[in-house]
């Protein structure tokens, strides 16, 4: 047998030391391996967290604001479609009266139905044949009916000046001792040149239209009238100032109501000696009960104020009794809640639609069955809401107790649930620990029939604030945030009350500055206005 070759321990150990340093250099690359695969995750979590940021962003500033479409938004798109049509129908027309053939009849679907207002201006237009002789030679035909058709007209806004005389009397058998002669009226603007039905028109066409000043004074400056918007603004200062304690009389109404609904929104108003604007806000305070069929009318008043602080909050609902007050989830209004901080305490409610938003939003970019699910359960609750609307408070506590208590009472679990598989840096993660923590206030509406599930009724009222803010582009001071606040107050509580807002300002403006008694104020609320008796005055 062949001898064995001696063993060259050097060589072998050298070799358990490759081996040794080859699988640590293995282990090494497998951990940095997994470190890069988390790190990939983490990026690819925060690459989809910025893309639904973007597009997020991207739908505030171009998409619609609200979940549902707006009808109005929707007939944009077929409106050019409906000109056509009338073009159309045009062109039949004429083609059919130069060939002598009666008019085609129209769809009933394309006509407008209803009747016009009996309190309109009617005009007669009688329209007489060339001849009434009878063709065969008999004479003068007699009448015996006519044909009348009603049609909306329009007279486009006329300027006119307005000249108050005021003859002086003397008597001359007693040298001129005695004399008389009428009071001047009141005015807005003493030895003004606008009459204060103008300067009303002005204020409604800015606060309810939302046409600014400037461009109001470009559209009469076609007509040849040349006022300033400095002018305007200034009688629009005026307006607010007199109608300052009906504004107030309103706020009284809302302290002594217990069931209110609260937001803000953005004012910019110009920061003196800077040229610039800063972020003001405009808070509103809504009083609603139409949903539970209560007896008070409803009303909107908007307060001016330079912060969206806690401390804001506890400042405007001074002297307010407290009650149930339903907001969003800024948490400003907390300490509105705590006995701690206020006096009068409110029980603090949350607003489902705010909660539902983030979900909504969140699957615009992002497909996930707890969202789909969670629009689902909530849509169920909102189902619900839309039949017991109107309802006694009694009645809509009964209903919520059999069936919306148990769809929220099954809610909870399953979304915490639903956090065990989540990611907790995840926006969903956000998403849902929002209501959670909100949970008491977004549940109260189930054990009180006076308390809705949202701040719609807010929100409603709001809205105008966006589009006069757009169009007016800023406030040129505090006093003209102020301005703005009380007339949208007064414009926005007429709205909700169904009232014409220029009616009312020009009877109440009237009213006031022919010395209505201040403890009669209440009188002149919005919904004490009678426009028969106003017109007819």
């Amino acid at each position: 047998m062949p001898a064995t070759a001696p063993i060259d321990h050097k060589y072998v150990a050298e070799l358990e030391r490759r081996l040794a340093a080859a699988e640590a250099e293995f282990a090494r690359i497998t951990v940095q391996n997994a470190l890069l695969e988390s790190s990939n995750v983490d990026l690819a979590a925060a690459n989809a967290r910025l893309e639904r940021m973007l597009s997020q962003a991207r739908h505030a500033r171009f998409g619609p604001s609200s979940e549902k479409g707006d009808p109005d938004q929707r007939n944009l798109f077929t409106e050019d479609c409906e000109v056509a049509e009338g073009q159309l129908a045009a062109a039949g027309d004429a083609a059919d009266k130069a060939l002598g053939k009666a008019s085609r009849k129209r769809s009933s679907a394309k006509r407008n139905k209803g009747n016009l207002p009996d309190h309109l201006e009617r005009v007669e237009e009688v329209i007489e044949p060339d001849s009434t002789l009878c063709p065969c030679g008999c004479g003068e035909m007699v009448k015996v009916g006519e044909n009348r058709t009603q049609r909306l007209d329009v007279v486009p806004a006329q300027f006119r000046v307005l000249v108050t005389v005021r003859p002086k009397y003397m008597c001359r058998t007693c040298d001129g001792k005695s004399h008389a002669q009428a009071p001047a009226p009141e005015f807005l603007v003493p030895r003004g040149l606008g009459t204060n039905r103008f300067a009303v028109h002005s204020v409604v066409a800015k606060f309810c239209d939302h046409l600014p000043f400037y461009r109001q004074a470009e559209i009469w400056r076609r007509d040849g009238i040349e006022i300033d918007r400095t002018m305007l603004a200034n009688w629009a200062g005026r307006i607010a100032f007199q109608l300052a304690p009906i504004t107030d009389a309103m706020i009284d109404e809302l302290k002594a109501s217990d069931r209110l609904f609260a937001d803000e929104t953005t004012v910019p108003v110009l920061a003196p000696r800077t040229g610039k604007t800063r972020k003001d806000y405009l808070w509103a305070v809504v009083r609603d009960q139409r949903g539970w069929g209560g007896g008070d009318p409803p009303i909107v008043v908007f307060q001016h104020s330079r912060s969206r602080s806690a401390e804001t909050a506890k400042k405007i609902f001074t002297g307010f009794k407290g009650g149930s007050l339903t907001v969003d989830g800024y948490a400003g209004y907390d300490a509105l809640g705590d006995p701690k901080k206020t006096n009068q305490p409110w029980g603090i409610t949350y607003c489902w639609t705010h909660w539902r938003r983030r979900f909504v939003e969140y699957s615009r970019t992002t497909s996930s069955p707890i969202c789909t699910e969670m629009k689902e359960r909530i849509g169920q609750l909102y189902r619900i809401e839309a039949e017991i609307r109107g309802n006694a408070p009694d009645v809509r506590c009964a209903i919520r107790q059999k069936l919306s208590k148990p769809i929220v009472d099954a809610l909870r679990p399953w979304l915490e649930a639903q956090l065990d598989m989540l990611s907790s840096s995840s926006d969903l993660t956000r998403h849902i620990k929002y209501g959670l923590k909100r949970w008491d206030g977004l549940t109260r509406f189930l054990d009180d029939g006076r308390v809705e599930m949202d701040t719609n009724a807010v929100e409603n009222a709001i809205r105008p604030i966006p589009l006069t803010r757009k169009n007016a582009l800023f406030a040129g001071n505090d006093d003209g945030a102020v301005t703005w606040a009380r007339m949208a107050s007064l414009v926005g509580t007429c709205k909700l009350n169904g009232i014409n807002p220029q009616a009312y300002l020009e009877h109440v403006l009237e009213k006031i500055l022919n010395g209505h008694m201040q403890e009669d104020i209440k009188d002149l609320l919005p919904w004490n206005f009678k426009p028969d008796e106003a017109r007819h005055s």
